[in-house]
């Protein structure tokens, strides 16, 4: 199966408590990372392909290395196949230190990386995945699903915020723990929900 995430800012001490960007209760880094971990676990295992849209974490020692490593263990308890595409957050450095540490997991690389984005199609549609949101204009038959804002909309039906934060998960009819990766049939309820919305508007 895939899913999708963005933003899940690992370590992102700041992020903690009620922030203008998220609302992410939790007392500590540590207790914030197990909790993406274990939810995003009891969904996700290991044939599955997750992508993730920018943002994996924000941590910086001295040396750089100490924090890449960090990340990267973060990176290894979580099931699946990592598609990343990279987000402002998201160093070069960390790209190819989690290059040079790659592995084969059920036969494919653990992760797989890109500069700007993904193009996928799913029943007819396609999603272009970004991190920062495209305005694609009209084009019914494509969704750009993309992160970077957090706890933010973009006023387009044709745009899918699925950041672990996104408020749009409101178009659910069910709610998804902190940090579950968005299956895509989540994302195409919150699609259709959001079109409805939209329309209603006119």
């Amino acid at each position: 199966m895939r899913f999708i995430t963005a933003d899940t800012h690992f370590f992102h001490e700041n992020l903690l408590g009620t922030t203008d960007f998220a609302i992410r209760p939790f007392a500590n880094v540590t207790e914030m990372n197990r909790t993406i971990i274990e939810h995003w676990n009891d969904r996700v295992i290991d044939k599955d392909t997750v992508y993730h849209l920018g943002d994996i974490a924000l941590y910086f020692t001295h040396p750089a290395i100490k924090s890449n490593e960090a990340v990267l263990g973060v990176l290894n308890e979580l099931h699946g196949h990592l598609v990343l595409i990279k987000g402002n957050h998201d160093s070069r450095s960390l790209f190819k230190f989690l290059a040079q540490n790659n592995y084969l997991l059920e036969g494919k690389p653990k992760f797989e990386f890109h500069d700007v984005g993904v193009l996928s199609k799913y029943d007819h549609r396609q999603y272009y995945m970004t991190h920062y949101p495209m305005m694609l204009g009209i084009a019914p038959q494509i969704i750009n699903l993309h992160g970077h804002i957090h706890h933010y909309t973009v006023p387009a039906k044709e745009n899918i915020n699925v950041g672990v934060d996104t408020p749009e998960t409101a178009y659910l009819d069910y709610q998804l723990p902190f940090g579950t990766p968005l299956s895509l049939a989540d994302i195409e309820q919150m699609v259709n929900g959001k079109k409805i919305d939209f329309d209603k508007r006119l």
